[in-house]
């Protein structure tokens, strides 16, 4: 794929983000998830590629735009999967809390797994603990391999935890091996991305977020070149159901990170909408704003990480 489809693409999730801070701490999830969504499909739509969204908003008769199965771009070629969410983290614009994203991620034809509206078990690390973590291994033998491979005692590590119930029994278990964490609100596709960053104060995520979260991630680490490791969840059978006419044979099948996002072509874009973890979010100015992204390129390795200046007045697009 060509090159600059990578800065294209951050335009898109740069309009997103413009368009849902402004619902910033105003206590409507609906109203800034419909905005990002507006907006990223507009832009979407100006890009020369012929896209189709594999990880959208839901299946077409639940989501007026960017349904599973839609196609964007206004060209023929190159083909091209999304993976997009437009808001992550809706909840956290709507209260003004941390961690709020837009994402997307592109790959050629058939390279991002189909993911089901579940839960997923992962498990992300950067580069240098690539090899140490298995899903099949308890919470304090992956702890341990971890902080092997890192050259870290147990208690200098940090491992991000999603802040919810189900996930007590494993905060107490991580803490009982003495590893520091880190729990967060809502959100969890940033800090898996920032768990395989080097120097980001996160070594590793634990714990069950949303599958199509998961394979969004996976993504982002193929091109940073960490690992990561998931497996579904389902909560009834309706879902396993779903999951099997997704191409899902397996439930317990347990991915890598080459399964969830495969190939050699894949593309990631991330624009802050509040501060986080990974980016900074949208600072609103007279006549414009200034937004913090991250972009990816799995073929050149290449990150970039730019803080845009937008001029609304010249910009009818935001």
């Amino acid at each position: 794929m060509d090159r600059n489809l990578a800065l294209e693409i951050v335009r898109v999730t740069e309009a997103a983000a413009l368009a849902s801070a402004g619902w910033v701490g105003r206590g409507s999830g609906h109203d800034a998830d419909n905005a990002a969504v507006a907006a990223m499909r507009r832009t979407l739509d100006s890009i020369s590629f012929k896209g189709r969204v594999v990880i959208g908003e839901g299946e077409r008769d639940e989501a007026p735009m960017l349904y599973i199965g839609e196609e964007v771009g206004n060209a023929r070629d190159p083909e091209v999967d999304i993976a997009v969410d437009p808001l992550e983290c809706t909840n956290s614009v709507a209260y003004g809390r941390s961690n709020a994203l837009a994402v997307i991620a592109i790959a050629p034809k058939g390279d991002l797994l189909h993911a089901p509206d579940t839960y997923m078990e992962k498990l992300a690390v950067g580069p240098k603990a690539a090899s140490a973590i298995d899903l099949k291994n308890s919470p304090e033998e992956n702890i341990g391999r971890v902080a092997e491979c890192l050259g870290f005692k147990i208690s200098n590590l940090t491992i991000v935890i999603l802040d919810r119930e189900r996930h007590f029994d494993l905060i107490a278990r991580v803490r009982k091996t003495g590893a520091r964490i880190h729990l967060i609100p809502d959100g969890d596709v940033s800090s898996a991305i920032a768990a395989a960053l080097p120097d980001s104060g996160v070594d590793m995520l634990m714990g069950i977020g949303g599958a199509p979260e998961g394979v969004l991630a996976a993504a982002a680490i193929r091109c940073i070149g960490g690992a990561m490791q998931g497996r579904l969840v389902p909560r009834n059978m309706e879902e396993v159901e779903r999951a099997k006419r997704m191409g899902v044979e397996d439930i317990n099948k347990i991915f890598n990170v080459d399964e969830l996002a495969s190939g050699s072509g894949i593309m990631f874009a991330a624009t802050g909408v509040t501060n986080g973890d990974l980016l900074d979010g949208v600072i609103f100015r007279p006549g414009g704003a200034i937004t913090h992204s991250l972009v990816l390129r799995q073929k050149s390795g290449t990150r970039r990480f730019i803080r845009a200046e937008h001029h609304f007045e010249s910009d009818p697009a935001y």
